[in-house]
């Protein structure tokens, strides 16, 4: 095993054991151990409740993420490159940036009813301006030398695209990618405890007003562990990939 998989590990386990020995000293329901809240995940996932809970709430991110990071992209990308667009859009930039998620939401369910649609819609909204910030950033540090051999060899839009400005933008793509994904999921549990029917939001919901912590807890965890599972088995790999044209 690699040394940072190790201390990785071992970094794990002295966090649950921090967690088991505060619960053990506390010695109260509103704070479980990492056993009672392993029991209440098992009994969850036995019962079939948390995979149904993980995949609607996981649909959700995706549908959310997937928007928000391709108009946000093509946005950041447009800013970065035309002044005079940047300049018109940079006030809705920021009135977008300061405005809070939780109103978002609400108006997206005033406006347009407890549906799916305005679910996504808001989740979407709440990240794009993010993405646009962070790639506006990294268009402006690209290397104009680049374009001048594009103009001089006349490459498309499209190749100039592909073959200049995505592969020096993906530093600034996968940063997007990672702060995405962690705040995404963090909107849509809001999204959920305020106007869906399931998902993890839902159910935290519930636990909440049973004051069951063990319960919280083993939702919380079990999408905190999902997302470990994107990070190392999907977002890694691509950062690898993308990594060989330097």
């Amino acid at each position: 095993m690699a040394k940072p998989d190790l201390m990785r590990l071992l970094s794990i386990a002295g966090l649950l054991a921090i967690w088991w020995l505060a619960a053990t000293v506390a010695d109260s329901r509103l704070l479980p151990g990492p056993g009672a809240v392993a029991s209440v995940m098992w009994s969850e996932a036995a019962s079939g409740r948390l995979g149904l809970h993980l995949t609607a709430t996981l649909l959700r991110v995706a549908a959310g993420f997937v928007l928000a990071f391709f108009i946000g992209t093509a946005i950041g990308i447009a800013m970065g490159r035309t002044k005079w667009f940047d300049r018109w859009f940079d006030p809705w930039l920021v009135i977008l940036l300061n405005m809070p998620a939780l109103v978002t939401i609400i108006l997206a369910y005033v406006w347009f009813g407890l549906i799916e649609v305005a679910a996504i819609a808001a989740v979407a909204l709440n990240k794009v301006p993010n993405v646009v910030v962070t790639v506006r950033e990294g268009v402006r540090t690209l290397d104009q030398g680049y374009f001048r051999l594009a103009e001089i060899y006349r490459l498309s839009p499209a190749t100039r695209l592909r073959r200049i400005v995505l592969p020096q933008l993906y530093p600034y793509l996968m940063a997007t990618t990672r702060s995405g994904l962690a705040l995404i999921w963090k909107i849509v549990l809001v999204v959920e405890l305020l106007g869906r029917s399931n998902g993890v939001g839902f159910q935290l919901q519930i636990y909440f007003q049973l004051f069951d912590v063990a319960g919280i807890l083993a939702y919380a965890v079990a999408f905190i562990v999902v997302v470990q599972v994107i990070e190392l088995g999907v977002l890694r790999p691509i950062d690898r990939r993308l990594e060989r044209w330097r």
